[in-house]
């Protein structure tokens, strides 16, 4: 299994995503400044890895603050804060990892300097762990919907490269394989970063997983030929109603899904649920750079001058997902009932 991000003494370490499959490079941060950088840049991706990543560039952040006073730290960190919210807007675990780390200093700010700055690292390392075992613990649960010898389409990443390890929708396969069951898995390209072609061929092929990649306009002619039983991906946030933002062509997957009458799966952790937006059209959706569709490396696709969108994320209407798959069970519909319930059954995060 891929240990996507490490935190070892005062250094954030992660496997640089964008040299992937052909190098595996590992990147190296030392100040919080080049770890929001490496999650702006696609170095780390995939919500849960995203939020794990930020935690630990606020801990990198604050042992650079020098103060001796609370009421002199805190604004500063919040400073911190600030810039590492504005990476990326979509993936709400971002946000959350970012609120979980000010209340981690503001629940110890009567500590000396020198043990808050403790308390932080702590504190993300603590995430770090979590995010693992809600993985497995995600995987226990969804292996029980996939059968044996499934033809599993899966879109974008969500595998151990999108999280702190094992992963959501891939660690939902991994713990069907470890099951005993004989899986075959789908991996769409996911124009236009080709996060199935490059990371997720490459995550299953290390692990031993069977995978085909296929282009994105291939997955409805394969569904027509009955070759796909199920899809599962992850998500980067879901709102209160169920309604599922993820890799921009998720929604396309969706609706040939149900057209076909093929279950289609979201795995992701609580912590991707954000219970203070009612439904997905209040999801705001980051716009990336032209670049990267008009380029592969240093390709040139398209012509010079010529327009180009690129929304990095769709939403897909609650109606289409047949079930949620989380560390605390498998959600159904009505979702706004399940989900509530759910975060309902949330303990408490552990503050070390």
């Amino acid at each position: 299994m891929v240990a996507t991000v490490e935190f070892d003494n005062g250094v954030v370490r992660l496997i640089d995503q964008r040299r992937l499959p052909t190098e595996e490079v590992v990147l190296e941060c030392r100040d919080y400044q080049a770890v929001a950088e490496a999650i702006k840049t696609l170095a780390v991706r995939g919500a849960p890895a995203i939020g794990v990543t930020a935690a630990l560039g606020l801990a990198l952040g604050a042992r650079a603050i020098p103060v001796e006073r609370f009421e002199d730290f805190w604004p500063r960190f919040e400073e911190i804060c600030t810039v590492m919210a504005a990476t990326r807007p979509t993936a709400v675990n971002l946000f959350w990892a970012i609120e979980r780390m000010k209340a981690c200093a503001e629940a110890h700010r009567q500590l000396p300097i020198p043990a808050l700055r403790a308390r932080l690292e702590a504190e993300a390392a603590a995430m770090l762990q979590e995010d693992i075992a809600n993985n497995r613990q995600m995987g226990r649960h969804g292996q029980a919907l996939i059968p044996d010898h499934a033809r599993i389409l899966t879109h974008c990443n969500a595998g151990a490269l999108a999280t702190a390890g094992y992963g959501t929708a891939l660690g939902v396969i991994r713990a069907a394989v470890e099951q005993g069951k004989r899986v075959q898995v789908i991996a769409d390209e996911t124009r236009p970063v080709l996060q199935g072609a490059r990371l997720t061929a490459w995550e299953l092929q290390k692990d031993g997983i069977p995978v085909t990649v296929i282009t994105d306009n291939m997955a409805a002619a394969l569904m027509r030929r009955r070759m796909i039983d199920l899809v599962i991906v992850g998500a980067d946030r879901i709102a209160a109603n169920g309604d599922v933002a993820n890799k921009i062509g998720t929604y396309g997957v969706a609706v040939l899904a149900h057209v076909h009458g093929i279950p289609f799966y979201v795995a992701a952790p609580l912590s991707t649920i954000d219970a203070s937006l009612a439904s997905g059209e209040q999801i705001p959706i980051e716009e990336r750079r032209p670049e990267e569709v008009m380029y592969i490396g240093s390709h040139q696709l398209t012509p010079t001058g010529v327009g180009v969108l690129n929304p990095a994320f769709d939403v897909t209407p609650h109606e289409y997902v047949h079930a949620l798959i989380t560390e605390v069970g498998v959600l159904r519909p009505p979702f706004d009932q399940s989900i509530t319930q759910a975060l309902g059954r949330l303990p408490p995060p552990i503050s070390i």
